[in-house]
């Protein structure tokens, strides 16, 4: 058991029904007293403290004209009294539109630059199809560029913004290409083919 007054982990699922009750309450709360339009996105954390009833202490995302920014909340909950008030909620920090997470990007804090990512993580995923829509649109064949398969997938992220360096094997009717592509992702989430060349290995 806690000690009265003590900060422990909320032995309940950071994504349980009850948290996620608690945290959209904190959201709606605040949007009421401040009259903002804030949109509950996930809880990031949940702790809580023991003090007449449950003082539960939320990190949570939430979404302000469609910027994704952290907050934190304090909510007392005393459920035998069917008691709930948001004691406190702060704006702790914006969440940057990319980062290395979003990727599986393993980084050291020696090594930055270019790193394996996975093939199947959706960002590259959406980086091979930009990069086939524009393979497509710089040629004049008449049959249809197909992405058959990312074969290799490199990922450097700088800040908000990543470069994607990729092999693609391409498909155009019958015939199978391989293309050397390096797709730049901006801060704003769009994507840019920088460069493509085929590849004869």
């Amino acid at each position: 058991m806690a000690t009265l007054g003590g900060l422990r982990d909320s032995p309940a699922a950071q994504n349980s029904a009850d948290v996620e009750g608690l945290a959209r309450f904190a959201v709606d709360e605040h949007n009421k007293k401040e009259n903002k339009l804030l949109e509950f996105a996930k809880v990031v954390k949940a702790q809580e403290q023991v003090v007449a009833g449950t003082m539960h202490h939320l990190t949570i995302e939430a979404i302000d004209a469609g910027k994704r920014k952290i907050y934190e909340a304090k909510i007392w909950e005393k459920p035998w009294m069917n008691f709930k008030e948001l004691q406190e909620f702060k704006h702790a920090g914006d969440v940057p539109a990319f980062t290395t997470a979003d990727l599986g990007v393993k980084k050291d804090g020696h090594k930055p630059g270019w790193q394996a990512v996975p093939t199947h993580d959706p960002q590259v995923q959406d980086a091979a199809n930009h990069a086939v829509k524009n393979i497509q649109e710089r040629s004049n064949s008449l049959f249809p560029y197909e992405l058959h398969e990312i074969v290799d997938a490199k990922a450097e992220v700088i800040d908000d913004s990543a470069k994607f360096d990729l092999l693609l094997k391409v498909k155009r009717g019958e015939r199978e290409e391989k293309f050397k592509v390096e797709v730049h992702k901006t801060d704003q989430g769009s994507f840019h083919l920088n460069r493509m060349e085929l590849d004869h290995s």
